[in-house]
């Protein structure tokens, strides 16, 4: 009976997945693929995420200037064209030049994973038991990361985006063949509909 139940969640998480689990399998080796690649390549890989993030920070800002003046008569209209220009010029900014908005974007995550990790310790000595260890150990990493990344700026600029992103695509191409790999082990039928 626990079976059963156990069945029918992991049906409800992962609907007909189990018929489709190949896509997703290869959607998750090609992810795999293209970070491994990437690791090889994180000086493009930087210029493309930067230009990309650029874009989308454009499109963004003109979205904004668009939404701000549709709305006759709202107070708050001159704070939006502003938040829209900010948007725009930084989008615009990173399209023009993106190994210099790398730099800059890099020295800024290096500040933030040492804050993080900072935090991530200050919450480890509140706590107590075997999770305060795993968290006081991810809080050092991150402060060691961001002094690594800090200590070779501004050269990390022009691979510390393109590194992440590709450790980003491995990891989401590993997730994603797991979840394919466990629904493909479901059974074909669903529970109380055994062939007869």
């Amino acid at each position: 009976m626990a079976s059963l139940d156990v069945e029918k969640t992991a049906r409800s998480v992962f609907g007909d997945l189990h018929r489709n689990w190949g896509w997703l399998l290869a959607l998750g080796i090609l992810m795999i693929v293209l970070g491994m690649v990437g690791l090889g390549m994180t000086y493009w890989l930087t210029v493309f995420a930067v230009i990309w993030f650029g874009v989308l920070a454009a499109i963004g800002g003109i979205a904004q200037l668009f939404g701000a003046f549709r709305h006759k008569g709202w107070k708050s209209t001159v704070w939006q064209v502003l938040i829209g220009l900010v948007y725009l010029a930084a989008g615009v900014v990173m399209v023009a030049l993106p190994m210099a908005s790398a730099v800059w974007l890099t020295l800024f995550i290096a500040a933030a994973l040492i804050a993080i990790g900072v935090m991530r310790l200050v919450m480890a000595f509140q706590l107590k038991g075997g999770s305060a260890i795993w968290l006081g150990l991810a809080g050092a990493v991150s402060i060691l990361l961001g002094f690594m990344v800090f200590a070779d700026w501004p050269i990390s600029g022009a691979w510390v985006i393109g590194l992440f992103v590709a450790i980003d695509l491995i990891f989401h191409g590993v997730a994603l063949v797991s979840v394919a790999l466990a629904a493909r082990s479901l059974p074909m039928d669903p529970p109380g509909t055994k062939a007869a």
